[in-house]
């Protein structure tokens, strides 16, 4: 059977540049990857066509070549059939998928610590202020338990590669009218491992991994608050060849609250008085993140004064103590009001004099006097 083109096989023009082929490749390689689609083998197969184009098209040399002499142009090269690909192959998508990356071409791979996970959280205004453990499940890949990582089936492990030896390398020479120009590549066959599985396992089959839900503890610090971030050291994906996990990254949002307004490590409430109490005064219940506490309200408050309760607040992230709470006041005025209620605040209001007002502005006594007597 004849091979497609490769410009066809990634979707791609004759004269596309070095940075169209590359974005294309990676595309259609998160698509068609076998971890995306285990046991899928038209995908693989997808993927491998895909990686032996873009094997020969990145490289300005080759290119050149395949577009002067077609196919042909590349099998003395030792291109045709790169399979999973060279330097820019494979660790390409080791990139995209596992975080990890190549020291340079024809490197064998050693141990890659595997890629970080994020995770969004959204709190209460409560659970930031006094801190609280938060139990997660986080879908994740995890060490196959079947196989402890090593991708072939119980009582069996993977062989040295017979391509490169077990060195995870292979040579090509390339005869040129300059002489003979040697690569060394990582082998497309155990992508630089130096190992070949050739007994599956049935649970991850042959990945040394598998996506499972894992429940984690999170310990949320008391004062954090929106746009933090916690990180919780190797509860990221596995590594490969025997590198190190990677690691969680918390996000944190702290949810609206419908009473309490939070400004740094202070919160705002608002709360509605009665013109009697505001007149009068009063001992009133206020509503704090740690229960109700009394609140004295002296006589002739004004609407919009606020009131600080010390210590009541949010705790200090970095540093001791919490912040305080204000309570801002706002007075109500009475309405439906029948006819005798207004005529006492009539016969009220003419008592008033300038002395009852609390300010050079219009006090509150006067601004009572004008509503009624106006």
């Amino acid at each position: 059977m004849s091979k497609r083109d490769y410009y066809e096989v990634l979707g791609l023009s004759r004269n596309a540049s070095e940075e169209e082929i590359k974005k294309s490749y990676r595309r259609l390689a998160r698509q068609y990857h076998p971890d995306v689609n285990p046991g899928n083998s038209e995908a693989e197969a997808k993927f491998k066509e895909i990686s032996e184009a873009y094997e020969v098209l990145r490289d300005p040399q080759t290119r050149a070549r395949y577009d002067q002499f077609g196919h042909a142009g590349t099998q003395n090269g030792g291109f045709g059939g790169a399979g999973f690909g060279g330097a820019g192959g494979f660790e390409d998508i080791f990139d995209m998928f596992f975080g990890g990356g190549f020291g340079g071409q024809g490197t064998r791979r050693g141990p890659q610590k595997g890629a970080d996970l994020r995770l969004d959280l959204d709190i209460t205004l409560e659970e930031a202020a006094f801190g609280v453990e938060k139990e997660i499940e986080l879908p994740k890949l995890q060490t196959c338990s079947e196989c402890e990582g090593t991708g072939s089936a119980p009582g069996t492990f993977p062989s040295s590669c017979k391509v490169c030896k077990g060195t995870g390398q292979v040579k090509t020479t390339q005869k040129t009218v300059l002489g003979h120009f040697q690569t060394i590549k990582t082998c497309h066959n155990c992508h630089g491992t130096g190992k070949v599985v050739e007994t599956p396992c049935d649970s991850c089959y042959g990945q040394g991994r598998v996506k499972q839900k894992k429940k984690i503890a999170i310990t949320i610090p008391a004062g954090i608050d929106t746009g933090a971030r916690l990180r919780v050291s190797g509860e990221g994906e596995p590594g490969a060849n025997g590198g190190p996990e990677g690691d969680l990254y918390v996000y944190i949002n702290v949810k609206p609250h419908k009473m309490f307004e939070r400004h740094g490590d202070d919160i705002w409430c608002n709360y509605s008085l009665s013109i009697v109490q505001a007149m009068l005064g009063d001992e009133i219940k206020v509503p704090t993140l740690d229960g109700d506490v009394k609140l004295k309200i002296p006589e002739g408050t004004q609407s919009g004064t606020s009131f600080r309760l010390k210590g009541k607040g949010v705790q200090k992230l970095r540093g001791y103590g919490r912040g305080d709470q204000h309570v801002r006041v706002k007075v109500t005025v009475p309405t439906n009001l029948n006819e005798k209620q207004k005529e006492l605040i009539r016969q009220f209001a003419k008592t008033l004099t300038s002395k009852n007002d609390a300010g050079k502005e219009k006090g509150f006594f006067e601004k009572v006097k004008d509503a009624f007597m106006g």
